[in-house]
């Protein structure tokens, strides 16, 4: 028996956050990944579910990318140093 799946980590994130369907939409648009509304309630279902979906490693490191611009705001601009 492992830990935690990735669908496991995504709902724990979901209810961490406060975040609906809506934000995470918006949230995984911050880094160009489009997910829809009936992607994300199969990957909330539970596994025995018939439209239960795996969530891949792709759509978490995706959405975790996302949600640290959301929190933190986007990367500045690296300054480039004088030689």
């Amino acid at each position: 028996m492992g830990g935690l799946s990735n669908n496991d980590v995504f709902k724990k994130l979901r209810v961490a956050h406060k975040l609906r369907d809506t934000d995470i939409i918006e949230i995984c648009a911050l880094v160009d990944f489009k997910v829809s509304k009936s992607e994300l309630g199969a990957f909330f279902r539970s596994e025995d579910h018939p439209k239960y979906m795996e969530c891949g490693d792709q759509i978490l490191r995706n959405f975790l990318n996302g949600l640290i611009i959301h929190l933190r705001g986007p990367m500045p601009e690296k300054k480039k140093q004088k030689q």
